[in-house]
């Protein structure tokens, strides 16, 4: 089965691409490349105004690779995600996220990533990387530009996870429908395809400018806590290592 899917709708102005690596969707590394060449490939299809992003069957995404997490593969998995969402900001299209089921960890990372979250009544949210001893880049960056300082710092230091009531009034979810794709679809199709291509493009970016901008200052600064500090650290492995071993972790502290 490939890594992700990409269908047409309204004449190929609007994309719907799917991760099809269930039954979690895990963000693996031919996950996150593929998605990657997906979004890149819209320089050249400047028709496109929109993409759905959804999660093949029962849920968005658990997250990224929790083995990719360990030392040795974590760089390049931070790396190649990073890069996977700077490509998503510099497309220009309208990002739609329609969620069901799990999303959490980088599921939520790249989900709220997007300029519009449409999530069905049942899904869950969380950033429970806290649980495994480490901590979610992206989201410690932007959470909060969706749900505030006091909701990010919330979900980011419990780790807990919540369901989509809860998300909407936070303002992680915009719009609650049984069928998200659909609605997700529909609220394109009757927003955005009077609009000129072109213009949405220079429009989202002119949206997020500031975004990409404390993107482009911060990004390194993360990369280096979490690659030269955390994972140095004894709970940061010992918590990884837990979860592969479905065991329970045994802090140190340090």
């Amino acid at each position: 089965m490939s890594a992700a899917s990409a269908e047409e709708f309204a004449g190929g102005e609007i994309l719907r691409v799917r991760i099809e690596r269930p039954p979690g969707n895990i963000l693996d590394s031919e996950v996150t490349l593929r998605l990657t060449e997906v979004f890149a490939s819209l320089a050249e299809r400047r028709e496109v105004k929109a993409v759905v992003l959804a999660g093949a069957l029962q849920h968005f995404s658990y997250g990224a690779s929790v083995q990719e997490h360990r030392v040795g593969e974590v760089e390049g998995m931070l790396a190649r995600f990073h890069g996977l969402l700077r490509v998503v900001a510099n497309s220009g299209v309208v990002v739609l996220s329609a969620v069901r089921g799990r999303c959490l960890g980088g599921g939520l990372e790249l989900a709220s990533f997007g300029h519009r979250v449409v999530s069905s009544p049942s899904a869950k949210f969380g950033q429970p990387e806290i649980a495994l001893g480490v901590f979610a880049p992206i989201a410690s960056l932007f959470l909060a530009d969706r749900v505030g300082r006091g909701g990010a710092d919330d979900l980011l230091l419990s780790g807990r996870t919540i369901g989509a009531d809860e998300a909407l009034k936070l303002g992680l979810v915009d719009e609650l429908a049984d069928d998200p794709e659909h609605a997700a679809i529909h609220w394109a199709e009757h927003n955005l395809l009077a609009h000129s291509a072109s213009s949405l493009r220079f429009a989202t970016r002119a949206a997020r400018f500031e975004v990409m901008q404390r993107f482009e200052e911060c990004i390194a600064g993360i990369e280096q806590l979490y690659l030269e500090e955390l994972m140095k650290s004894h709970d940061a492995n010992e918590g990884l290592s837990a979860f592969l071993a479905k065991r329970k972790p045994t802090w140190r502290n340090s």
